[in-house]
């Protein structure tokens, strides 16, 4: 696999005015991109389009951050409950070679079954990584390929239903505080549908 680093951090999703007089500069995040579901359906940016998005790129085979995100993503989901039905996680592996159709869907239906994975070849994903502003490079840890690693941003991206990089969840922020503020963003969003369920969780 090629070595891909894309250059992002938490801090510079957004890059404020250096001084006063000058404007800001923003990172756009998210993008076209083109992949491919575990039954072989090619699906892009487009495909989405109407539904929040609940982004995360990693690979099934990482040992720590990967479950740990994936479990957050369904514990939002249940959470919030019926209001998870204008929500659709996306789960982009960054190890095509390992992670196949099979072994993929297996892996993201283990924490919901609402949660797609996604795939490509190595320069579709490169491709949607460079878009998301995610980064992943293989790390070699073992005698042979299957024991590698792979090191890569550990980021849930939450996408409007326009395509545009509405919000992003770190690793360290707890589920329920993450089910709140994807709420508040939805319910509170431009044209947003008054949703049921409006009191307690």
């Amino acid at each position: 696999m090629k070595r891909v680093i894309v250059g992002i951090t938490l801090a510079a999703l957004t890059l404020w005015p250096l001084c006063q007089g000058v404007a800001a500069v923003t990172v756009t995040i998210g993008g076209p991109f083109a992949l491919r579901t575990p039954d072989g359906v090619t699906v892009t940016d487009q495909t989405y389009r109407g539904k929040w998005l609940l982004v995360y790129f990693g690979y099934t085979f990482c040992p720590n951050s990967c479950p740990t995100a994936l479990m957050d993503i369904s514990l939002v989901l249940a959470r919030l409950g019926s209001e998870a039905d204008v929500i659709q996680p996306l789960f982009i592996t960054v190890d095509p070679q390992r992670d196949t159709p099979n072994v993929l869907q297996q892996y993201t239906r283990s924490f919901d079954p609402r949660i797609i994975g996604l795939s490509g070849d190595e320069q579709q994903i490169a491709a949607a990584a460079q878009a998301f502003g995610a980064y992943y490079t293989p790390r070699k840890t073992g005698q042979v390929a299957e024991e590698d690693l792979i090191d890569h941003s550990s980021y849930i991206y939450l996408m409007d239903p326009h395509g545009r990089f509405a919000r992003g969840f770190d690793a360290d922020m707890p589920p329920d505080r993450m089910a709140q503020e994807v709420r508040e963003l939805v319910r509170h969003a431009p044209g947003a549908s008054p949703l049921g369920n409006q009191g307690a969780w």
